[in-house]
């Protein structure tokens, strides 16, 4: 039988199918590894056929290798058609018949000059292999001819493969019979010896009782040519075959347990050589031959089948005892963890028993505490009202300062005539006047001003209690409405006259330099004021005001704060609940942090002195008399209306004044031994290059 391939430039890549899985496999496999050099694939289906039983009459069931009905066979390549349609291959279908699937197979190769075969792998461990009956891979594996390549396909992998010994000649037969491609001899020797001893094993005793009903002078003799009998040893020796894994499952059966189906027992190559005398006695052995067949292979069904339920039960016997260790291991882990949570528990509830009793020991002594607040306050609260009583008693009955009714207060002022107005401050409007025939400056606290009352009764307590050439005379105040009445100062402020307010004119340098001592001085005397130093948080250009004679008084000290000596004498601050004073004047560590000291009005006067000798605001004054002494354009910050500057002295005092303005405390200088002496020397230096200031 010749292939239709044969005139091709290519043979043929022949899959055999099934309807297996491994088959899918192997058909997407050679696909997409074997088609891209040989476009021609071939599918091939060997459907077994059903023959009559000799001995019972009944039809045999199919092979356990795959046999499949008309139907069946129809079904097997449905699912090659719609893989090879989505691939957009042509695909041969071949359906070939034979009684067994390897053998119509080795017939295929043979017949056709098949070169590449791609099988699916058997679906059998591979213990099973090895001690059960050869499966169809392994046949055609060890029975195909030398020049076809066999491909052996599981899951999508290669899992084997057999190369061609040699390539396919032209000489090569066009087909041989399976008979002669695949015998015992082909076999391994091993496999080949334990068909051999198990079909003499079973046969033997027949065939000898038939040679002995046989007459003597008979010609006739049984030749077996390919069944070797063994050379020693008894005749169940195959049953002892042992298995190579030595495991105690298989040494309990392997009695007998080889895999030698009748499928294997090649009887036909038992020939029955007979004379045409002898015709009835060969028909009588071959019967005979074909109901041991038979027995033989029911029996080595039953037998296999009980081998196959032992190691089931074994191996079930043994997960089985796997589970009930896997169990009791399971079983102590949990106990184990149940006692370890019932610890942590334990030590839970008693961590949770302790922070309860904390929490409430906690929550007593905060309600001993606030009530203890609670006191305290009340307490507070009731001797800040006895303070208030008594300094309103106070007021009204004391005697340091002259008393005025607001009759006189009116008089005074032309009923606070707008024209008689010189000023404005935080505390209130301030109107010239006279009273006692004395010229005086009156400040009325405003109605809306926030602490006025609390300002006015400081500056009162003060000014009456101290005297200094360099601070305002407090001449009387009305206390009912909250007046006070200074001495009246014929230059106003020292911003205006700065500023030149009312075109005055500029005051000179020399003068200059003396107010700076002056204001030094007056400080100084309200730091070492006793009992208590005082500390006045609102030094400014505006409060500082100018007599005749340009003698310079300290106003404005009801923002004046008393401060405990220790303070004051270790330099430490005095920490405040609010800041007060004049933007661009505070002392930034006293506006930050609240803490007053001493030197809080150093910060104030040294911003003070820098607007003396530049007559500029005081924003960001500091930072440009740094940047004009480090580029040596200092002179240029002088006041450009005063001539004939000492600009080495105006140095030293420009210096003097940016230390003054230090942002730290730490870092200013001391007013009474560093900055009221430094200030005298400049002081004499202008009196001395103007012999007739006196005048």
């Amino acid at each position: 039988m010749a292939s239709s391939d044969d005139g091709g430039s290519h043979r043929p890549i022949v899959v055999a199918v099934d309807k297996d899985k491994n088959s899918a496999s192997a058909v997407k496999w050679a696909v997409d590894n074997l088609l891209a050099s040989n476009p021609n694939l071939v599918l091939v289906h060997v459907r077994i056929k059903k023959s009559p039983n000799p001995v019972g009459g009944n039809e045999a069931a199919p092979d356990a290798n795959g046999g499949s009905s008309n139907e069946g066979t129809q079904n097997v390549f449905t699912p090659f058609r719609a893989y090879s349609a989505r691939k957009r291959i042509v695909v041969k279908e071949i359906v070939l018949e034979d009684n067994e699937v390897s053998k119509g197979l080795l017939d295929y190769i043979n017949g056709h000059c098949v070169t590449n075969i791609v099988l699916g792998a058997s679906s059998r461990s591979a213990l099973g292999r090895k001690y059960w009956t050869p499966d169809v891979p392994t046949i055609i594996n060890k029975a195909a001819p030398e020049f076809c390549t066999v491909y052996v396909v599981s899951k999508g992998r290669q899992q084997s493969v057999r190369p061609a010994a040699k390539p396919l000649t032209s000489s090569a037969p066009a087909r041989q019979h399976f008979s002669s491609a695949w015998t015992p001899s082909r076999l391994s020797n091993s496999e080949s010896e334990d068909i051999s001893r198990l079909s003499f094993a079973r046969a033997e005793p027949k065939i000898i009782e038939s040679e002995k009903t046989r007459p003597e002078k008979g010609p006739s003799n049984v030749v077996m040519d390919h069944l070797h009998a063994p050379s020693g040893g008894p005749m169940n020796s195959c049953s002892r075959t042992s298995l190579s894994d030595g495991s105690e499952l298989f040494a309990r059966i392997n009695h007998r347990s080889v895999d030698i189906s009748a499928d294997n027992l090649d009887f036909t190559q038992v020939a029955i050589k007979e004379t045409p005398r002898n015709g009835s006695s060969s028909y009588s052995l071959e019967a005979e031959m074909k109901r041991l067949k038979l027995e033989l292979r029911q029996t080595l069904d039953m037998y296999n089948a009980a081998c196959k339920e032992a190691v089931l039960a074994n191996q079930a016997a043994e997960e089985l005892n796997k589970w009930k260790m896997e169990e009791a291991r399971r079983f102590e882990q949990a106990r184990l963890a149940e006692d370890a949570a019932l610890a942590i528990a334990e030590t839970e509830k008693a961590k949770c028993r302790a922070a309860i009793e904390a929490a409430k020991k906690a929550q007593k002594m905060v309600e001993i505490e606030a009530q203890r607040r609670k006191y305290a306050e009340l307490k507070a609260k009731q001797e800040g009202e006895k303070k208030n009583r008594a300094m309103n008693v106070l007021s009204q009955n004391d005697l340091r300062y002259r008393k005025y009714t607001i009759e006189e207060i009116e008089a005074a002022t032309k009923n606070f005539s707008s024209s008689l107005k010189v000023g404005e401050g935080g505390y209130g409007p301030v109107f010239k006047g006279k009273l006692d025939h004395t010229p005086v400056a009156i400040k009325v606290l405003s109605a809306d001003a926030a602490q006025g009352k609390k300002q006015f009764q400081q500056e009162v307590e003060v000014l009456s209690l101290i005297r200094h050439p360099n601070l305002v005379l407090l001449l009387g105040a009305c206390p009912e409405y909250g007046c006070l009445v200074y001495e009246f100062m014929n230059n106003g402020s020292l911003e205006d006259r700065l500023f030149q307010k009312g075109n005055t004119p500029s005051i000179p340098w020399e003068i200059r330099f003396k107010i700076a001592a002056e204001i030094a001085t007056g400080l100084l005397f309200l730091h070492q004021a006793k009992p208590e130093p005082l500390v006045h948080r609102d030094l400014k250009p505006a409060n500082i005001l100018l007599d005749r004679n340009y003698v310079c008084k300290i106003s404005d000290v009801g923002l004046a704060r008393l401060v405990p000596p220790s303070v004051a004498d270790t330099v430490t601050q005095y920490h405040m609940t609010s800041a007060a004073g004049t933007f661009c004047y505070i002392d930034p560590e006293y506006q930050q942090t609240g803490k007053l000291g001493t030197k809080s009005d150093i910060y104030s006067l040294g911003v003070m002195l820098l607007q003396i000798i530049t007559a500029r605001p005081p924003m960001g004054l500091t930072h440009h008399v740094e940047r004009a002494i480090e580029k040596g354009t200092f002179a240029d910050l002088l006041d450009p209306t005063v001539q004939h500057w000492p600009v080495e002295e105006a140095l030293k005092f420009a210096k003097l004044s940016l230390k003054c303005a230090e942002l730290r405390m730490k870092d200013r200088p001391d007013l009474g031994s560093v900055i009221v002496p430094e200030l005298n020397k400049l002081k004499e230096v202008g009196i001395n290059s103007m012999p007739s200031i006196s005048s």
